[in-house]
């Protein structure tokens, strides 16, 4: 590399930073919830790169909390023991075998995975079930999906420990009711109620889209920004569907409640959450509340 080359390469490196570091200031003593799944979850590479990119959060000031599913590998399990996975209108039928396959994969498996990828920078992540210390009271969705849950209370007292202490705690999406019963949770609806009841900064959704797009045939349909009252026009009209709604709605309830900001961003992108966050145009789409300051 010549001498000129080396030195654009500095500039450009230099550049990135100082893009950066207005965001820095402005969110240090943030806490910053990060729903990690989709293709990140999957791919080693991916879910390195998210692991780095919490990292950083922390390292540069913010508080960053994990919260992740599993559904792909509670799958692989079920398949493994010859059990067949029902679903019906997108969520997974329960039954107390099934219940008992999503702990042992949430709890036992995908966290400690992402608890260890986390680690390899130092002693920074503890991981933890919606079960532990009364932080996600459950309550059963529907009969006919078994121990399929809806968050009733959400009790950030551990988390709050936590992250006084400096650590980044990793969150299983399993809670109980009040009979200690378990249910298995959409983790987009945790990292929501988690965000609320953090009062979170921003809440950030890792998916396998680039972000809300109004043509889901058409990436260039990208809708970069977006206000609560808009984004449930987009819902009420029926121009967002299909998988995209459960974390619509996580990312409407956390935004109305009083959370800064939510994104939306492509978990397939390395490094997706430091270029949201950091850099000016940002790569997703962010969801704000309504600038009128209607309610909507």
């Amino acid at each position: 590399m010549s001498g000129d080359e080396a030195g654009a390469v500095g500039h450009e490196r230099v550049a990135v930073l100082l893009e950066a570091l207005p965001y820095i200031e402005r969110f240090r003593g943030a806490t910053v919830v990060v729903k990690y799944g989709g293709n990140a979850m999957v791919d080693p590479a991916l879910g390195r790169h998210v692991a780095d990119d919490v990292v950083l959060l922390r390292a540069v000031g913010l508080r960053p909390v994990v919260v992740h599913g599993g559904g792909p590998q509670i799958s692989e399990l079920m398949a493994r023991l010859g059990k067949q996975a029902e679903f019906r209108d997108g969520l997974r039928v329960t039954d107390a075998e099934t219940v008992d396959i999503a702990r042992m994969v949430l709890v036992g498996k995908v966290n400690r995975d992402i608890v260890s990828a986390i680690n390899v920078h130092g002693p920074l992540a503890v991981g933890l079930s919606g079960e532990d210390a009364g932080l996600i009271s459950a309550s059963a969705r529907h009969a006919d999906l078994g121990f399929v849950g809806d968050v009733a209370a959400v009790n950030p007292t551990i988390l709050e420990r936590l992250l006084a202490e400096d650590l980044i705690p990793v969150v299983s999406t399993i809670g109980s009711d009040a009979e200690g019963q378990p249910y298995n949770i959409n983790a987009d609806t945790v990292a929501g109620a988690v965000a609320v009841a953090l009062r979170a900064e921003k809440a950030v959704f890792l998916t396998d889209v680039p972000g809300l797009l109004t043509d889901v045939a058409d990436p260039t349909s990208l809708i970069s920004a977006i206000s609560t009252k808009e984004l449930e026009a987009l819902v009420a009209d029926g121009t967002l569907r299909g998988g995209m709604i459960p974390k619509v709605a996580a990312a409407l309830h956390a935004v109305q409640q009083g959370v800064g900001s939510a994104h939306l961003l492509d978990g397939r992108v390395p490094h997706v959450v430091l270029l949201e966050l950091f850099s000016d145009e940002g790569i997703g789409t962010m969801i704000t509340a309504d600038p009128t300051g209607e309610p909507s």
